[in-house]
């Protein structure tokens, strides 16, 4: 069967209409993918150990952990640490509600009511964030801190802290708050 059409305006048309219809097909737009950013790793109820010299100097224990591709850990839920002295005795320790490991600097920093106990000198320090360098052994915060004597009675504000790990020495950077002091000559 030979289909023929003299018409030139019908020709046209059924030209336009061809046209058409092939330009109908349904256009395919390429999305980009974004590459995942989440954890590749969730663990529960994790205790991370440190030790020198076979002594276990730190424990840290949170119900949840995240790890991710760069090895960076989020710690969504609370986290408690324990600082062990020379003899292997608990000396301070703290919690937090939640925690983050950055792997490129290798620190840890805790976030959140962070509440330190110096079981040995009987202080409590509070902070609202802490920052721990397992290598330097050194803990520091530039946040708000207080540190409360129990046996002093001491109260001590300031803004800024710098400690060794167990919190045997600190620093605060910027005190305020109510001191006792010795009197020297002229007191």
């Amino acid at each position: 069967m030979k289909l023929r059409i003299t018409n030139a305006p019908a020709a046209l048309l059924l030209a336009c209409l061809c046209a058409l219809l092939m330009g109908c097909e349904e256009s395919k737009q390429v999305k980009k993918v974004q590459p995942y950013k989440g954890p590749v790793e969730e663990i529960n109820d994790v205790k991370l150990l440190y030790s020198e010299a076979a002594m276990l100097k730190v424990r840290l224990t949170t119900p949840k952990q995240f790890r991710y591709e760069n090895d960076n850990r989020r710690y969504p839920k609370p986290v408690n640490i324990v600082f062990y002295g020379p003899a292997g005795e608990e000396v301070t320790t703290l919690r937090s509600d939640s925690g983050r490991y950055d792997k490129a600097k290798d620190l840890y920093t805790v976030m959140g009511h962070v509440v330190v106990i110096n079981k040995q000198k009987q202080e409590k320090l509070l902070t609202s964030e802490l920052n721990w360098n397992p290598v330097s052994k050194k803990v520091f915060t530039d946040k708000q801190v207080a540190v409360l004597s129990q046996l002093t009675g001491e109260k001590l504000y300031g803004l800024g802290l710098d400690a060794n790990q167990d919190f045997s020495q600190y620093s605060i950077r910027k005190p305020t708050g109510i001191f006792n002091m010795e009197g020297g000559p002229g007191f």
